[in-house]
């Protein structure tokens, strides 16, 4: 009896702190999408056309030709949606971690994670998000890359998808560029947690502290390198899902498959293909990242 209560009780408390995870890691998504949405734009811009020279260059013209609120095009997708894949970022990771942390335990009476392990729980937070990041970002490629004005190709994120899904069906039209998703997910967000929690541990073992006594600033500047880490990891994987989510449908389509993307990318633009909005994206990456891991570090304090 008292033991199927003790079992009841663990089963609550790890649903609760579950919950407290995904509630963390959605207010940490709404900071992303508000810091890191403007630099996005430029990011996908660059990678998806040839008219802009520089980073400098895209921005101006957005701003000259469409006005300050084109920065925020699409927002509205990803503010929901990268809410929600943050949440469920944050939760598979823990969850992850607590399954990893009670097989070391039972194996070697030490749950400590070693670096490979907080990879992949890092890899199977991204591989689950992938599933809700692949079409939101198909979807806000698509409203960010759209002709400005009276030619634009949809009137908003609804009717996106509803055309999406017409013109190749939910996973030929809405999931397309989901393989490459896969990948890019797995490697980015094993390299951003692996990255964070490595520069945590290691803070408090230099300094003696608990890793809750670890200030604010420094959160964010672990959080902020962390995100340099994950897209220095992952970047050419995001091209070529840019070009494919962007890319036309029937006779107009240009890339027929994901490795038929890379062979074409390289062919036409060699390997510096493979990092063009390099720039803009590393400056997005360190406020984008940090303000995430804050504002996640501050909300699991006031849950708990």
């Amino acid at each position: 009896m008292e033991e199927r209560a003790l079992e009841d009780f663990e089963k609550s408390d790890g649903a609760l702190r579950t919950v407290k995870d995904l509630a963390a890691g959605a207010a940490g998504g709404i900071a992303q999408v508000l810091l890191g949405q403007p630099f996005d734009i430029v990011k996908v811009r660059l990678q998806t056309t040839t008219q802009y020279a520089n980073a400098l260059e895209c921005a101006t013209k957005i701003l000259k030709d469409e006005g300050p609120t084109a920065f925020y095009k699409g927002t509205l997708t990803p503010l929901i949606g990268i809410g929600a894949c943050v949440s469920v970022q944050f939760g598979a990771f823990h969850e992850a971690r607590r399954r990893l942390e009670e097989l070391n335990k039972k194996k070697y009476a030490d749950s400590t994670l070693s670096y490979g392990q907080y990879y992949m729980a890092g890899g199977f937070a991204g591989l689950t998000n992938s599933v809700l990041s692949g079409p939101i970002e198909h979807i806000r490629i698509r409203m960010q890359t759209q002709p400005h004005g009276a030619n634009r190709l949809y009137s908003g994120p609804l009717d996106c998808i509803r055309k999406l899904s017409a013109q190749g069906g939910v996973l030929r039209g809405l999931y397309r560029g989901q393989s490459v998703t896969y990948l890019r997910e797995i490697q980015a967000y094993g390299m951003w947690f692996l990255t964070f929690e490595f520069l945590m541990n290691q803070d408090a073992k230099r300094n003696n502290i608990k890793r809750e006594d670890i200030s604010s600033l420094k959160v964010a500047t672990y959080g902020g390198l962390a995100g340099e880490a994950l897209w220095l990891s992952s970047y050419p994987f995001d091209v070529i899902k840019s070009k494919m989510q962007c890319d036309g449908f029937g006779a107009q389509q240009q890339f027929k498959s994901m490795t038929d993307c890379f062979k074409k990318t390289y062919a036409a633009e060699g390997l510096a293909g493979f990092w063009k909005g390099l720039g803009p994206t590393l400056l997005r990456a360190m406020p984008v990242s940090a303000g995430t891991f804050v504002v996640v570090e501050l909300a699991m304090k006031a849950l708990n």
